[in-house]
């Protein structure tokens, strides 16, 4: 009687702890993009504009005016952008988007690709524009 009653236990804890693993395993993780915005010589540029957009040569359904995000590097010349609410498990590939920085007179622009579930990183380097 008490074999069973343990058999009965162990079986049930067993089930749990699969389940609890198999939906952990599942778990969407951040998918963000980090951009570092520098000077010529290296230093970093706090207040630098970034904007981050979508621009394929033919355009495409659905609108991609979702992935467009902007935001100003803060003291240690970063700025962090969140598209885990636009990713879905399972989707093949997320995207590849434009950057451009400007501060003043300065500017940048830039590629990034865009990995799901990752922290995606990118340094620009900001310069004069040109006339």
């Amino acid at each position: 009687m008490a074999t069973s009653y343990f058999r009965h236990l162990t079986r049930s804890l067993l089930v749990g702890v699969l389940a609890f693993g198999a939906t952990a395993c599942n778990k969407e993780k951040p998918t963000t993009v980090v951009i570092t915005v520098k000077d010529a010589e290296g230093r970093l540029v706090p207040e630098a504009h970034v904007k981050l957009f979508a621009n394929p040569a033919v355009p495409q359904k659905p609108d991609l005016t979702r992935l467009l995000q902007e935001g100003d590097t803060k003291g240690n010349g970063t700025v962090e952008f969140d598209y885990s609410g636009l990713y879905e498990q399972g989707q093949a590939g997320f995207a590849v988007l434009d950057i451009l920085v400007e501060k003043d007179t300065l500017y940048a622009e830039g590629i990034i690709k865009v990995l799901e579930e990752e922290t995606n990183e990118q340094t620009l380097i900001l310069e004069e524009m040109p006339d």
